[in-house]
């Protein structure tokens, strides 16, 4: 957007004449794809200058340090985000429609009387529905494959006027494709660049090194692993970028003091033990709420766990609406805002779910975690069936097989991954990486029968698909009857 365009956009939205109320604010919804909860410096990450902008956010709202998406899959994840429901309650299991008569937030707002506007991940985020959620729709090919930080302010620009020209507030859902792969300047970015979606998008020139980057506790320290995370966190401080000046628009236009920002990412990173799983670091995400005037600054919630379902239902009850019928989430408006004794519901534990990533194979994987633990069942597995994703593209699984010839420990995890066992049970706040499974330890047969039983309990309140499977499995195990009575 040239000069002279940009003033045009600012000259209406000076001369709109219409204000957005107190009572129905603007919405700004803002999620980052395949980030890891701690990979930015307002969640812990020591590595300097990757993430000033989101640490800004932080500081001027609230960060959830418990926060969760019920799967770890984009489409799907955005499809419960969208609809407040769990996987199997909306219809998109996987990378499958909403079903049609299920409600969506962006629906319940236009039709409100909000303008709505996505920008990026536009067919991912209300599945073959996006004409009838949208007033206007941006994808990746209009926003330089998703990483044009320059595009998504001109598209922020052209969304906030119009919603000022028509006199209407607005709900805006910007979605970056950073850090999801092609990792920036990665010899998979670097193949793609001959395609004319990447025009206008130069190639990162000062990218972090593989030395300086923190590794996950989960991932083996490999040269070769070193290397991608590089790329990783170079795409993470793009990601911020983008966000920045989204974030920049919503001031210059003057709307920031009357627009409620959420900014979350849809899973983990895109690399084993993360995406497209149901581990702490596949589903866990780093929440940021910046209210002004009603949310405190730079505070931390720590205890209560949101999940991702709970979004859509406290936008409406930020905006004043009721919930979506059907939905499974409730709001946390009160956590936000700091409503003193407020009576919330019981958020000790977040149901996770995966079921088919893009390949459509099934995996099916139930889990629950809670504040220190966390249990998965894989009822996929059969002791034959190979796991696969698109988390083990590129060089860091490949690093791992690599190094398995000579390293029993390297070699266990790539078993473990690729095979997986019936049931895993881990103690979080002592392991937080997942790498001690302790559901034959004797000391933990007792929480293993405790999250058997909310598992069971939550999958036959849902009408879970997978529920004969799990009741047939649970049969097989020492203590089914104790497991199945007491889940009644």
């Amino acid at each position: 957007m040239n000069c002279i365009a940009r003033f045009s956009l600012l000259i209406a939205i000076c001369l709109a004449n219409t204000s957005v109320s107190a009572d129905h604010p603007n919405i700004l919804l803002i999620t980052a794809d395949d980030l890891n909860w701690d990979s930015l410096g307002c969640f812990g990450n020591p590595l300097p200058g990757v993430s000033p902008n989101l640490d800004r956010l932080a500081g001027d709202g609230l960060r959830f340090e418990q926060a969760y998406v019920t799967i770890a899959i984009c489409q799907p994840c955005r499809a419960s985000i969208m609809t407040g429901r769990y996987p199997h309650r909306s219809g998109a299991l996987g990378f499958n429609e909403i079903n049609p008569d299920v409600p969506t937030l962006p629906e319940t707002l236009r039709e409100a009387g909000y303008y709505t506007a996505v920008i990026g991940k536009a067919v991912h985020t209300v599945p073959s529905r996006c004409e009838n959620a949208f007033d206007e729709h941006y994808d990746m090919h209009e926003l330089g494959y998703g990483r044009s930080a320059a595009r998504y302010r001109e598209t922020t620009w052209e969304a906030i006027a119009t919603a000022e020209s028509i006199g209407k507030p607005f709900f805006l859902n910007v979605n970056t494709h950073d850090p999801h792969r092609p990792f920036a300047n990665a010899p998979q970015e670097q193949r793609e660049r001959d395609s004319h979606l990447w025009e206008g998008v130069p190639l990162v020139d000062n990218p972090f090194s593989p030395n300086e980057i923190p590794l996950p506790g989960f991932l083996p320290e490999l040269p070769e692993i070193r290397l991608e995370l590089a790329e990783y966190f170079t795409s993470v401080r793009r990601c911020d970028e983008i966000v920045g000046e989204v974030l920049s628009v919503l001031d210059e236009s003057g709307n920031a003091e009357n627009t409620v920002v959420f900014f979350l990412s849809d899973h983990g990173i895109s690399v084993p033990f993360a995406k497209t799983n149901c581990w702490m670091h596949s589903n866990r995400t780093p929440l940021i709420v910046r209210w002004p005037h009603k949310a405190a600054k730079g505070e931390t919630i720590a205890e209560e766990m949101i999940n991702s379902i709970d979004l859509a239902p406290t936008i409406l009850d930020i905006v004043g609406m009721k919930n979506l019928a059907g939905a499974d989430g409730v709001s946390f408006r009160k956590l936000i805002d700091g409503t003193p004794d407020a009576t919330l519901p019981d958020r000790r534990r977040i149901f996770v779910h995966l079921n088919a990533p893009f390949s459509g194979k099934s995996y099916a994987m139930r889990g629950v975690i809670t504040i220190g633990s966390g249990y998965i069942w894989n009822g996929w597995v059969d002791g034959t069936t190979k796991f696969s994703n698109e988390s083990m593209s590129g060089r860091t699984f490949a690093a791992m097989k690599a190094a398995a010839g000579d390293n029993q420990e390297i070699a266990a995890r790539v078993r473990h991954y690729l095979f997986r066992c019936p049931e895993e049970l881990y103690d979080y706040e002592r392991d937080p990486h997942a790498l001690q499974n302790r559901v034959a330890q004797t000391d933990a047969r007792q929480e293993l029968s405790s999250l058997r039983s909310e598992l069971l309990g939550h999958m036959r309140r849902t009408n879970d698909p997978q529920l004969e499977n799990y009741i047939a499995y649970l049969q097989t195990t020492s203590d089914s009857t104790t497991t199945l009575d007491s889940a009644r």
